[in-house]
């Protein structure tokens, strides 16, 4: 009797242990699909809104090309930072990627939902080092590498983008522009848009299968590849709303800084693929626009609410993941009651305290103007 019941429980145990690698891969490809449908197919919303591409789904299916042979040919170094290289890989078990990736996912799907623009790649590596938190253990030079191209790649990107913006105005360009120059612009300003999408293959599936090639659910190339699939899947299906939206906001943009702008981003997140470093590619396009507007409106550019966006994401977006999966841990596998009770009250003074601060600037406000009117 005794023995078919342990038996028994370790039936249970293998059914649990499938049902984990399951969830897990289900997870990571639900991960890759609003990967794409979220910002990949942005990379050719210059050439759709400026005209240069004029059928919405040929941008997807350039972009998709471009998407695909990035993953495909570039991205096996990302991977394997995300997969290794953060923390040990004797922590990561089945159960602790099936956290990782609810955390990041999850806190990327919600964000979408509310239209809040977080980082994919930050969200990643929050996730995982919350799990490395949980388990005391964490590569921390590797981490602060990363951290320091979070900033550095972007803030490259926006002085780029302002030092070629500036040095063209010294150029002269005569007002009706030859066609054949015209014709040349229009191809590189699809090389660029398709370099930017070559970028983001390179380093974003592994912000989706980095996991599952960790704890050796599935070998690296099988992973890369179907990832890489569901990546174009969420290009070709949901994309269009987002170049749509992207195309309309940017519609200003001319030719050659749109050029600039992917050229300089595509480069830049290429080479740091290179290297195996996880870098927010959105954020790196939002600073190179930055750099092509504070080269145009000067000083006032600084006074915008994008810049204080860019920053904001970079806070949020990996301690949102990074606190959720650290919770969940050590809510369901280390079963640490204590713990969870002072991360949730953590969390909720600090949104009482940003409550009431924004509550009591409104009513200093109102008190100024009530004594002014007096």
């Amino acid at each position: 009797m005794a023995k078919r019941n342990a038996a028994y429980i370790q039936h249970l145990l293998r059914d649990n242990k499938m049902l984990v690698v399951i969830l897990s891969f289900v997870m990571a490809y639900f991960f890759a699909y609003n990967i794409g449908a979220s910002g990949s197919a942005a990379s050719m919303s210059v050439s759709y809104g400026s005209g240069v591409i004029k059928r919405k789904m040929i941008a997807l299916l350039v972009c998709s090309l471009a998407l695909f042979a990035g993953a495909i040919f570039g991205s096996g170094a990302v991977v394997k930072t995300l997969s290794k290289s953060i923390i040990p890989e004797k922590v990561i078990t089945p159960e602790v990627v099936l956290i990782i990736l609810i955390s990041s996912a999850g806190t990327l799907f919600i964000a979408n939902l509310l239209s809040i623009p977080l980082s994919t790649s930050e969200v990643t590596v929050g996730a995982i080092v919350g799990a490395g938190l949980a388990f005391q253990s964490l590569h921390a030079e590797k981490l602060l590498t990363i951290v320091f191209f979070w900033i550095a790649v972007p803030v490259s990107a926006m002085l780029v983008t302002y030092l070629l913006v500036k040095g063209g105005r010294f150029i002269n360009i005569p007002k009706e522009v030859n066609p054949k120059w015209r014709r040349a612009g229009s191809i590189l300003l699809i090389l660029a848009g398709s370099l930017e999408a070559y970028a983001a293959g390179m380093n974003n599936v592994g912000n989706a299968i980095g996991p599952l090639v960790g704890a050796g659910l599935v070998p690296i190339k099988t992973g890369i590849f179907t990832g890489a699939i569901f990546m174009v899947l969420g290009v070709l299906s949901l994309g269009g709303r987002v170049i749509e939206t992207s195309a309309k906001k940017i519609v200003k943009i001319s030719v050659p800084n749109g050029i600039a702008i992917s050229g300089v981003s595509g480069i830049m997140v290429t080479f740091a693929s290179l290297y195996g470093l996880p870098i927010p590619i959105t954020q790196v396009t939002t600073s190179a626009i930055a750099g092509v507007s504070a080269a145009k409106n000067g000083k006032e550019i600084w006074k915008q609410p994008i810049v204080f966006l860019i920053v904001r994401i970079w806070v949020v977006s990996p301690v949102l993941s990074m606190v959720t999966a650290y919770f969940l841990i050590q809510l369901c596998l280390r079963h640490n009651f204590y713990t969870t009770v002072v991360v949730l009250s953590v969390i909720l003074a600090t949104l009482f305290t940003a409550s009431l601060a924004k509550t009591g600037s409104k009513q200093l406000k109102s008190d100024m103007k009530k004594r002014e009117a007096l």
